[in-house]
């Protein structure tokens, strides 16, 4: 019987479209067309799937991660961080939203989740711009695109399970991503600094916050913040970036800092580690419904030879290596409008991965394009999970119509730090190519 396995992407869709959980969808479709091509032997060679997945070593950092993310949210940290450059940044036109930024990019290079970022300066920092007569877009805008920027700055969960089902190391990974997210990070402030210096009344000035506070107060609020933060930033970042801990050792350390920072700030109770516990294992029961079903759609999908076909596909397309990749970044664009990240990965890059090799492109670098890429994912609506968590804390006036229209202007900023990336491999490169030297 002649089939082409692409068409196992149609039933797919339309129940995805129709509003069952991904995972079941994926899952359902592997079954039903492994039962159909190979008959009873597939239920048993998707559980040695399962299996083989879970026996991933790799993976074991995923929960920890998370844990340490979840403990950190709730440790204060965050508050302190955003006090400190809160009262140093408020003088200045969009200085709120430049707080907003640099708090993002350090709770990002320490909690490796993007959910936490959101919530937490949703709470914080979205309802002091609002009022502070900031742009609700402006805002808005800020806070999603910002707090996305966990998934990319090491140590992320995303890059944790690339590598993992990539074959990738996840410590080079992590090297190779670190400044393409302080790119972003860069991209987002001098955006804001451009709009609100054109138009001030986007973001204006916070005299009175720095009135009666010295420059010697200043430097003691941002140490006070900074400080706890930036040591489990070492603890965590730095012994991978030095060889020291693998990223599932390092991520134990994390969870050690992130009890103790907790303690500092006098968070650390019964209930902050219950609550963590708790939200650990509900994230953690999306992601293994999920990353089930992936593993056993894509091990149907090749078996009934999908690889082969995917990589004729692109190869007779006959635009060339570049082009090849600009319709690859197109596909994760499109994907990521409608499905989880997570899934994405996981039949993504078995899929692409070949084709990668056969042009010659370096594998540490397009991981990095489809992260950067991926990031987009968590904006575009009907499925952009940044939405919806932000949603979820805003002020009710805040309409879901504003939020979309927030997210455009900093999505064309991503695709800029995508192009930047692809045009200069080294912004990527570099860091892995001196520290693993």
């Amino acid at each position: 019987m002649d089939f082409n396995p692409l068409w196992m992407f149609l039933p797919a869709a339309v129940f995805k479209f129709l509003g069952y959980p991904v995972g079941f969808v994926l899952g359902g479709v592997a079954l039903l067309t492994g039962l159909i091509f190979f008959g009873d032997m597939t239920p048993a060679v998707l559980v040695r799937r399962i299996y083989g997945l879970q026996m991933s070593w790799e993976l074991i950092a995923v929960p920890l991660f998370i844990i340490m993310g979840c403990i950190l949210e709730r440790s204060g940290a965050a508050d302190k961080l955003y006090e400190a450059f809160y009262v140093v940044l408020a003088s200045l036109r969009g200085g709120l939203a430049v707080a907003t930024v640099f708090v993002c990019t350090i709770f990002a290079a320490t909690t490796g989740v993007m959910g936490a970022s959101v919530t937490t300066m949703g709470l914080l920092a979205f309802p002091e711009m609002l009022k502070r007569k900031y742009d609700q877009k402006l805002a808005a805008g800020t806070v999603m695109t910002a707090g996305c920027l966990g998934i990319i700055i090491p140590p992320s969960i995303m890059l944790v399970i690339y590598g993992s089902w990539a074959g990738l190391s996840v410590g080079a990974l992590f090297m190779a991503c670190l400044v393409p997210g302080l790119v972003l990070a860069a991209l987002y402030i001098v955006y804001i600094l451009i709009r609100t210096g054109l138009r001030p009344e986007l973001g204006p000035p916070i005299q009175e916050e720095g009135r009666g506070v010295s420059f010697r107060q200043k430097c003691v609020l941002l140490l006070t913040g900074i400080v706890p933060t930036m040591f489990l930033i070492l603890t965590v970042l730095g012994t991978i970036l030095l060889g020291i801990a693998t990223p599932t050792e390092a991520a134990t350390l994390g969870i050690a800092g992130s009890l103790i920072v907790a303690a500092l700030n006098r968070r650390l109770k019964f209930s902050l580690l219950k609550e963590s516990i708790y939200r650990t294992g509900r994230i953690l029961g999306m992601i293994a419904l999920i990353a089930f079903g992936a593993t056993c759609f894509i091990g149907v999908f090749m078996a009934l030879g999908g690889g082969r076909v995917v990589e004729d596909l692109m190869m007779g397309l006959g635009f060339g290596p570049w082009g090849m990749l600009v319709v690859m970044m197109i596909i994760v664009f499109l994907l990521g409008m409608v499905v989880d990240w997570l899934a994405i990965i996981m039949i993504a890059v078995p899929l692409f991965s070949p084709i990668v090799a056969d042009l010659g492109f370096d594998p540490i670098w397009f991981a990095v394009l489809i992260v950067v890429n991926l990031q987009m994912s968590l904006l575009t609506p009907p499925f952009g999970i940044a939405i919806f968590y932000l949603k979820g804390v805003a002020p009710p006036e805040v309409t879901m119509a504003n939020l979309i229209r927030s997210v455009v202007p900093f999505v064309g900023l991503i695709t800029i730090g995508l192009v930047l990336v692809a045009v200069f491999p080294q912004l990527a490169l570099w860091l892995p190519g001196v520290m693993i030297r």
